[in-house]
């Protein structure tokens, strides 16, 4: 009986004993953020998801987070109406006590969860960051209401989401490979089918259509012609990659971005991954994030509307190159010029032109600019974990145009690719900062 007693004192106090008030400083923490965007770039990178998929993965969790913003903060606004087909969100109860940076925390994590596998993938970091808040002192009822709040606004994002087309794009309409000159081809050493081919088909965010400015034609197929656009561009891709210095390898493996590189040594086949180019942005702006010493709120505005942007550009970049149908360098050379000619980095599995990286970084150098100014520099330490040294970032659109041109270094994209990447995608992020304004005028 003495033991009960003894342990119901002990319990009361350390009740009476627990923190009040300083889990702002835990719920608050910018970087906290990060790493919780971090945790859903690992699960995207853990399971193979392809890199349109993945922006996908983060745009409607980063929504769900910046609604969470909004609600307690008069300073932002809403997306709903500024991206047209998106619901009203949810109102809190203002007679309620609740933590809106926590809940951006919770809608951020249940719905990267919702729109991943494997199920439950999230669900650890979620009851890992309820745990900590209650053990920082946020009152019992302030954790249950912002629960509660957060749940409201991740069940109308997740029923929002699911008018995008993706469910309808699964499995749908096969890609036919037609072995044609200047037509693309699967390429060694996977020699994988087309990568999500009706990902044009994907409802836009902001661009009225996924044919929304127009890409110019590429150049004819000409390899008869040695002085022809064609022939010439293929070549520069092959003359490069022959005569790579030290520095353009550390630029093609810095922007490499492959999230599932299949590695041959002779009957030995494994694969090693790592971000794919939104993952690797999105890293970005949790550094310029820092760099900027950005609040939590201004925090999440960045990676909203960043994942905004590649989200677009992915649609549009992807209706082009399945319209196109462009060769790529490396099966054009085999075929032409020497059939044992390999690019420095992998060739990912679908066509040529337009650049999906080229085109995603320009538009997220957009969004970002017009977020934290084109003066900012700083470290990009992102691919250390690779094994890859870092690389100085002077403003985001020279990353864009660095990224861009890591292609042709890289030897899996002609120029104009990436030319025409960057011009459409800086488009699709002009688009996007024009219509989309996150802070209250």
């Amino acid at each position: 009986m003495k033991q009960i007693v003894f342990t119901v004192i002990v319990t009361l106090l350390m009740i009476a004993c627990k923190p009040t008030g300083d889990y702002k400083a835990y719920t608050n923490d910018p970087f906290l953020y990060s790493r919780t965007v971090k945790k859903l770039n690992d699960v995207v990178l853990g399971n193979n998801f392809p890199p349109m998929v993945g922006s996908r993965n983060y745009v409607y969790a980063s929504i769900a987070a910046y609604e969470c913003v909004v609600a307690g903060d008069a300073k932002y606004q809403t997306l709903s109406g500024q991206i047209k087909h998106m619901p009203p969100m949810p109102k809190p109860d203002t007679s309620k006590a609740i933590d809106y940076s926590f809940a951006a925390l919770l809608s951020f994590t249940k719905v990267g969860n919702a729109v991943t596998f494997p199920e439950g993938s999230m669900m650890d970091h979620y009851n890992e960051l309820t745990e900590k808040a209650d053990s920082a002192g946020m009152p019992s009822d302030m954790l249950e209401n912002t629960i509660a709040f957060s749940d409201t606004i991740v069940a109308t994002i997740m029923q929002w989401s699911k008018g995008d087309n993706y469910a309808a794009t699964r499995g749908s309409e096969r890609f036919t490979v037609k072995e044609e000159d200047g037509r693309w081809m699967p390429t060694p050493p996977m020699y994988a089918t087309a990568v999500e081919p009706q990902w044009g088909k994907i409802r836009p965010m902001v661009l009225d259509s996924s044919s929304q400015f127009e890409i110019p034609r590429p150049p004819v197929f000409d390899v008869s012609n040695k002085n022809s656009i064609y022939y010439k561009a293929l070549m520069e891709v092959k003359n490069v990659g022959d005569s790579l210095t030290e520095e353009q390898k550390h630029i093609a493996d810095f922007w490499d971005d492959n999230p599932f590189k299949m590695n041959v040594s002779g009957h030995v086949m494994f694969a090693t991954k790592k971000f794919s180019p939104p993952g690797h942005w999105l890293n970005i702006v949790g550094i310029a994030a820092k760099a900027a010493n950005a609040d939590f709120n201004s925090t999440v505005g960045a990676y909203a509307i960043t994942s905004i942007a590649f989200f677009d550009a992915f649609i549009r970049g992807w209706e082009e190159k399945y319209k196109s149908n462009y060769v790529r360098p490396e099966t054009a050379i085999n075929k032409h010029v020497n059939q044992e000619w390999r690019p420095y980095i992998q060739t990912p599995p679908f066509p040529s032109y337009v650049s999906g990286h080229a085109t995603n970084s320009s538009a997220a150098a957009e969004t970002m600019t017009s977020w934290f100014g084109d003066q900012l520099s700083f470290t990009d330490t992102s691919l250390l974990e690779f094994g890859i040294a870092n690389r100085e970032i002077k403003s985001f659109r020279a990353a864009a145009a660095e990224a861009a041109m890591s292609r042709l270094y890289g030897g899996i994209h002609y120029r104009f690719d990436n030319d025409e990447g960057l011009n459409v995608g800086k488009k699709v992020g002009e688009l996007i900062v024009k219509r989309i304004q996150l802070k209250a005028k």
